[in-house]
């Protein structure tokens, strides 16, 4: 019988039922020269993909959907709807990519510790920082210098 409350997650106190921390076996043994070098490649690669997939975020996808939103509109002659099959096609389609990306990164992971490294946590969180900084850089250049918004209270036009 588990009577002790860091078992089955106590009584209103302590951990919860399944969260127990994840333990890791010690540093995996190397494979040979080749096979690392796969491994490596194969991480750099998973890498290069969720940068993309991060990347999309800010373009191509929120374009996608407002391009399927305005046929909606188009079609049914409401901007309401258009716009409400937009928003939920976009956040649809965000969720869908996190989960992609959650599992690129446990693989991510697995592969990085098949390649001799000791990888115990993944790297999603600083891709996600990276490519919102190039992102919103990107973005801001692009608002600023080439969509010709016009700074409106200051009188400037850019």
């Amino acid at each position: 019988m588990r009577v002790d409350p860091s078992d089955n997650g106590g009584l209103f106190i302590g951990r919860r039922p399944g969260t127990k921390p994840v333990r890791y076996r010690g540093v995996p043994e190397a494979g040979g020269t080749r096979r690392q070098a796969v491994d490596r490649t194969v991480a750099r690669v998973l890498l290069v993909g969720m940068a993309v997939i991060n990347l999309s975020f800010w373009g191509p996808v929120p374009m996608a959907w407002l391009w399927v939103g305005s046929h909606v509109q188009y079609w049914t002659g409401s901007v309401s709807l258009g716009i409400l099959i937009a928003f939920v096609g976009m956040l649809g389609m965000l969720m869908v990519a996190l989960v992609a990306l959650k599992r690129l990164d446990g693989t991510w992971i697995l592969v990085r510790r098949a390649a001799g490294y000791d990888q115990r946590e993944g790297t999603l969180t600083r891709i996600f920082v990276i490519t919102c900084a190039v992102g919103t850089a990107c973005f801001t250049t692009w608002l600023l210098l080439f969509s010709g918004a016009e700074l409106a209270p200051i009188g400037i036009n850019l």
